[in-house]
Order: structure tokens, then sequence, then C-alpha cells
């Protein structure tokens, strides 16, 4: 196993992430069929004010993430195992082969709106950067409705949960020597038992789609295994939504199974970030910044092909 693609949650979004992709058949096909399945024109979705709302984020992330990987694929460059975080999870479902691009669509439109509906004012996330998990977790269990939510690094942390008890929370965490702690702008207290409601009824809605066995091996966001079976990666995609992002331990997975190169296919390069900092002696590239061509390039040459 020597190359992963990975997939941005939210606060990979940029305005104009879709009008500005390249124009190229394989680009065009992608956002018909998007256009088509949501019976929309997609190119709203994109603007400032359109990513407000958090249907509209995780359906212009899917859609600008899986045009990536297609445009990498058609260059022959194939990834040895895909892993997304949060709702980047369903672009790397679809790369996988386990989920279709139509229910993807289908599943991430009812996601965005089942959390967008669940909390509507008063809830929140914030990151804490220079205290571990461990510790991180023993500030947050003396506060009421504050849950952790994603460990993207040893030492960063995200939480969710109600204003007041964040507020509450980051204080004892400046206190016991935070680095950094900083709200982000998202009204929803993602990755959490509080969404287990919403949770439920994307496991409901999967039972009728078709999740299939991957073709390539998709790395889960609950448990950070590597996930092969439909049945597995059905209930990954369905729960995740209510449980943490285990993101340093799905990256350290990857890397122990021997990947050399990791791929950051969609817009920004958070992922690609992380990964330089966490894992030093491993390339890690984002496909905005190194630009198609040069990234195909790196990846057959990671696979001995010229």
């Amino acid at each position: 196993m020597k190359v992963a693609f990975l997939f941005p949650g939210q606060g990979a979004q940029k305005p104009g992430m879709l009008s500005q992709l390249p124009s190229n058949p394989i680009v065009q096909a992608t956002l018909a069929e998007a256009c088509n399945v949501l019976g929309k024109n997609i190119f709203f979705l994109d603007s400032e004010e359109a990513l407000l709302s958090t249907v509209n984020v995780q359906l212009a992330l899917l859609v600008h993430e899986v045009v990536s990987a297609r445009l990498l694929l058609a260059e022959g460059a194939v990834a040895d195992a895909v892993a997304g975080h949060s709702v980047g999870a369903f672009a790397a479902a679809v790369i996988a082969g386990s989920l279709t691009f139509a229910d993807a669509l289908s599943i991430v439109s009812l996601r965005g709106k089942l959390m967008g509906e669940a909390f509507c004012a008063n809830y929140g996330m914030a990151v804490v950067i220079g205290i571990d998990e461990k510790n991180v977790r023993k500030l947050v269990e003396t506060v009421e409705k504050v849950y952790i939510a994603n460990i993207n690094a040893p030492d960063q942390i995200t939480l969710a949960g109600s204003k007041q008890g964040l507020a509450g929370a980051l204080e004892l965490c400046r206190a016991a020597g935070a680095q950094k702690v900083q709200y982000v702008q998202v009204s929803v207290p993602s990755h959490c038992e509080l969404l287990q409601p919403v949770g439920e009824a994307l496991t409901a809605r999967l039972v009728d789609m078709t999740v299939k066995n991957a073709r390539i091996p998709y790395v889960g966001n609950c448990r950070a295994r590597l996930l092969r079976k439909g049945k597995d990666i059905e209930r990954d995609l369905a729960l995740g939504v209510a449980h943490s992002v285990r993101w340093y331990d799905m990256t350290s997975l990857l890397v122990e199974l021997g990947v050399e190169l990791f791929v950051e296919a969609g817009p920004g390069q958070v992922l690609t970030t992380m990964a330089a900092k966490a894992f030093p002696n491993i390339r890690a590239i984002a496909l905005e910044s190194s630009g198609l061509s040069s990234a195909a390039l790196l990846v057959k040459r990671t696979h001995g092909v010229e």
C-alpha cells in the first residue's frame, strides 16, 4: 500500500470552488450528473452566501472531491486506499466503489438537511491545540453538553456542544495550558451523541441503497479501521455523524500499512498540512496547490510507473 487519497470535510469549502473547476469532459459529466440528481444548478451552491448553508457546503464538497479524484484516476493516478474526514467519507466511498455518486448526493443532501434542522442556535464547535486527548477528555467530562468530536492530531482536538458549555470547556483548557483555543464557524455540534437521531435517520435511508464491497480499501471514521465489506462501510457512513472522527488514528493506520504518499483530493490543504506535521517522513500533497499533472506524476512514480 503506497498511495492514499484523502477527502476533507467542512471547513475546506471556499466560494467559487465549483465554478472554478477546469473545463473538460470528466468535470462536465460529473457536474451534469449532480445537477440531474439534485434537480438544480449546482453552481448556485458555492457562492459566499450559499455556503452559509450546511446542506450546500456538504454537497459542494462532495461534488468537488469526486471530480478531483476522477481527474486523478483518468490520469492513471490510482489509490491503494481512501479516507475521508466527516462528509469527505462519502466521496471516499464513491471512489472506493462502494457507493454510487447519485446515492452519495442523495444521502449527503439528507445528512446536511437533518444536521441543519437538528440545532438551529446556541450550539457549535471549537478547536483546542496544545493538549492531548486524554487530558482534554478529563476536562470536558466536568462540563455539561460538551463532547470530543474530532481527534485530528495528538494535540489538536475538536469539541462540540452547547455554546455555554464550550465557553466553560475552553476556559478550562486555557488554564490547563492550551496553546490555542478557537471557535469553528459552524452551528451544528457534529460528531457527538447529540446527533444520534441524525445517524439513525441516515441508517434507515442507507438500507434502501446498495453499498457494495470496496474495490479500494476504505478507512472508517468511527473506529479508524480498514473496511472492505459494504455493510461495514454503510454503518460507518451512517453513524459517523454521531461519533468522533479519529482522523489521526486513521492516517496513522495508513502509514503503518505502508502508505508513502497522501494526496488531498478536494479544495484547500487542511488534511495535507496535518499529515505533513504528524508524519514528516511521508510525502503529502494537495491537488489544489500541486496541480493535476504534477500530482498524477508523483502518484505514478510512487507506484514505480513512469
